[in-house]
């Protein structure tokens, strides 16, 4: 059985994606990761089996991650503009004109039985992966991280009105990531 300091370090690639996707930044992802696995080696105590060690390094480099965005406010960062183009033809094909969905989205059946399941979570990384990079920093920063709209826009530059249109257009890719991914139905 590996020790525990193994095990950290088998996530570390993990952590990495991670920190990069948020902070654009190899250095202060690195710093992030490090800081993270310094706080773990630090106090292995505080993990005490209670969750996932995966899960409990996440929690812990989010915080650090929030540190990093927050004191290099001015430096992060802002979404492409490629972003925008994208969006507008998935929104083409997603909507009617009248705003509401051109087809219903499929029945996810049992929320909280799926949550269970681990092998969700793994397809719900592969499709945050396929983000395009400002959609997924900007989703993760909102919906994992729990920045406050008003800190998500300031960090990125953004009006609220974009910042809620970027989010929705994450929230479709997704959605139509794990239809085709883990629900195993197409939109047509």
């Amino acid at each position: 059985m590996p020790t525990f300091e193994e095990q950290l370090v088998e996530h570390r690639v993990y952590l990495m994606r991670f920190a990069r996707l948020q902070l654009r930044s190899d250095d202060w992802a690195e710093d992030a990761v490090s800081e993270t696995l310094l706080a773990a080696l630090s106090k292995p105590q505080s993990f005490g089996n209670r969750s996932q060690l995966k899960t409990w390094l996440v929690g812990i480099l989010k915080h650090k991650v929030i540190d990093l965005i927050r004191s290099n406010a001015r430096l992060v960062a802002m979404p492409d503009a490629q972003t925008d183009e994208d969006g507008d033809e998935l929104d083409r094909l997603a909507f009617k004109a009248d705003g509401h969905f051109a087809e219903m989205p499929n029945d996810w059946g049992d929320p909280h039985q799926t949550l269970q399941q681990v092998q969700f979570f793994e397809v719900l990384d592969a499709c945050m992966e396929r983000l395009p990079p400002a959609l997924g920093r900007l989703f993760l920063m909102r919906e994992w991280l729990e920045l406050s709209s008003q800190e998500v826009c300031k960090e990125l530059s953004l009006t609220p009105t974009n910042l809620y249109v970027q989010l929705h257009r994450a929230r479709l890719r997704l959605q139509e990531c794990l239809n085709i991914h883990w629900f195993g139905k197409h939109s047509t």
